[in-house]
């Protein structure tokens, strides 16, 4: 039903009502409708007793006026001019909130909304904070209550299939710099792989208290470590692994966030928003996404200053972790530290080389800021910096050596036609290696106790574009590890990183160009979407050192197949 037709059926309801109420008082002043021993003259007292009745009689025609408009507003589905846009423009009506989904700011919402001279009036708190209206005013339920909180569920059901046509042994995900050489048996055999590990689930939570609104926001999937051998050959107990877990609460301008989140260095979408909707991670399947991204998930408190609907502007202070290399796996990217005892041992306990857990000393936390500039949906561009300070301690001559990194981050997005994103983002650093997915370490240090920086950098340049249900995408990603080496206290051994006849491990760059495409089979705001996923990734790295005889280099094609159920959600609009 449209609103002319609305419009009608309410004024000939009014009409109707009106013509009863006219009706009403016509018979009360007739002699037909009066009682049967009517004389033509009544006394005070029964012209009072009239009165009543005719009044009675009009107050119940009211009565019915109103009860068939309120019923024609509440029960009726009014269908808007244009989809009702979602709480925020990057939002679909699909719980994932990643921004897999194609197509989704276009969907309708579950809840259509009436125009607002037909909206019924509410209270005050009710309208800045719909889980504080009625329930019933609403036709289908997207969201839980409790009190005045409303919850969304969030996640998905994730099968992916895997083929490399090389054994990295890194299970789903890819780790880039380990992907073995073809002279080796694992360069020689290929890997096939079923895998329900990136499911994800977690719940969304807002609610508005004095002028304030707050988003709680948790997700984990099972990509856990779990140590055990009945992860293939018998249960696949996967572990679970915490991902997001942060409130954040906005009053005015000012936004504060505390907890577990993706890293402010994180490139955004738009503006400054930590919601995964808003952050480019890529469209990839893979769940290490591309090489040359900088990010991670790690716990912190930022603060963020709304200048206006342009420009927004924040600071955060995040986990530290000064990293010498080996996350990458086989080794992958560790320095080779001096042969002294006081500064061979640091690896693991004053420096991380990936053997232990967060039980390294930090001097400082992680201080990065960041700027971003939207002049309208179609652009964004921003720009941040990190400040890091690493320090160890010499045992053997008890002094310590002290030394700042630093690193620049810049990118943006642009829709150059209708549907059609150019995306770029690029990071350079000196110590800030560990924000590359760890491809590169942060330092190294000499025979003297003394800590170098690392210079590292990535790039990660691409296009996604939408085709009704359609997502396409193609992106370049490279990493660059800068050399930094030195001689051991004998004056002859070299030490450091990419010095000659280092390990093929130390790498000088590794590069990837990945495509794929995201198809949306079914989608439905309160049954959730069905998504069938592909991606082909091509990824070469280099050594700085190459042995005689050894491959210069090394390659990895890889296949991604993906089919994913996304729970179903929607936000009310605060």
């Amino acid at each position: 039903m449209n609103i002319k037709t609305l419009r009608v059926e309410i004024l000939m309801a009014g009409a109707m009502a009106a013509g009863c109420v006219v009706c009403a008082a016509q018979d009360a002043a007739s002699p037909a409708s009066s009682p049967a021993n009517y004389s033509g003259t009544l006394s005070p007292t029964e012209e009072i007793a009239q009165l009543r009745a005719l009044l009675a009689a009009q107050q119940r025609q009211l009565d019915t006026l109103q009860q068939t408009i309120e019923r024609i507003l509440v029960d009726k589905t009014v269908a808007p001019a244009s989809p009702r846009p979602p709480m925020h423009p990057s939002l679909g009506s699909v719980a994932g909130l990643t921004p897999v989904i194609p197509g989704l700011a276009a969907l309708p919402a579950a809840i259509p909304a009436l125009p607002r001279h037909l909206t019924p009036l509410a209270s005050t708190a009710a309208e800045s904070n719909p889980c504080e209206a009625a329930p019933d005013t609403q036709t289908v339920p997207p969201y839980l209550r409790v009190g005045n909180v409303c919850i969304i569920p969030n996640g998905f059901v994730d099968l992916t299939a895997v083929w490399r046509d090389k054994n990295t042994a890194s299970g789903l995900g890819d780790n880039f710099a380990s992907v073995p050489y073809n002279n080796v048996t694992a360069g020689k055999l290929s890997e096939f792989r079923l895998s329900s590990q990136f499911s994800r689930l977690g719940f969304r939570a807002d609610s508005d208290w004095k002028d304030t609104h707050f988003i709680f926001f948790n997700e984990f999937d099972f990509l856990g470590n779990s140590g055990t051998n009945n992860l293939g050959v018998t249960a696949g107990a996967f572990v679970p692994r915490l991902r997001l877990f942060w409130v954040d609460a906005r009053k005015g301008r000012w936004e504060v966030l505390g907890g577990q989140s993706w890293s402010l260095l994180t490139p955004n979408r738009s503006g400054l928003s930590p919601l995964p909707s808003d952050l480019f991670y890529t469209q990839s399947t893979d769940t290490s996404y591309v090489v040359g991204l900088a990010w991670t998930r790690q716990a912190g408190i930022r603060v963020v200053y709304h200048a206006g609907r342009t420009i927004t502007a924040g600071v955060a202070l995040e986990n530290p972790d000064q990293y010498i290399g080996g996350s990458g796996g086989l080794s992958a990217t560790a320095v080779t530290l001096p042969a002294a005892t006081a500064l061979s041992g640091i690896g693991g306990t004053q420096a991380d080389n990936s053997t232990n857990v967060l039980n390294t000393p930090n001097l400082l936390p992680d201080i990065i800021a960041k700027i971003a500039f939207d002049p309208g949906r179609r652009f964004h561009f921003e720009a941040g910096g990190i400040a890091r300070t690493f320090k160890i301690q010499n045992s053997a001559t008890n002094t310590a050596s002290t030394k700042p990194g630093s690193g620049l981050l810049v990118g943006g997005n642009l829709e150059i036609v209708k549907n059609v994103h150019l995306i770029s983002t690029n990071f350079w650093s000196d110590g800030g290696g560990r924000y590359l997915f760890g491809q590169a370490p942060d330092f190294i240090v000499r025979a003297n106790g003394s800590i170098s920086p690392i210079h590292a950098g990535g790039t990660v340049d691409g296009l996604e574009a939408r085709m009704r249900s359609w997502l396409l995408y193609g992106y370049y990603g490279g990493a660059y590890i800068g050399r930094d080496t030195a001689l051991d206290a004998n004056g002859t051994t070299k030490i450091g990183y990419g010095y000659a006849n280092s390990s093929n491990t130390n790498n000088r760059a590794i590069q990837e160009i990945t495509v794929g495409l995201n198809h949306t089979l079914w989608i439905d705001p309160r049954y959730g979407a069905i998504n069938v996923m592909g991606q082909y990734e091509w990824l070469t790295r280099d050594p700085w050192s190459v042995l005689t005889g050894a491959p210069k280099a090394t390659h990895d094609n890889t296949v991604y197949m993906d089919f994913r159920y996304t729970l179903p959600g929607v936000m009310p609009r605060f």
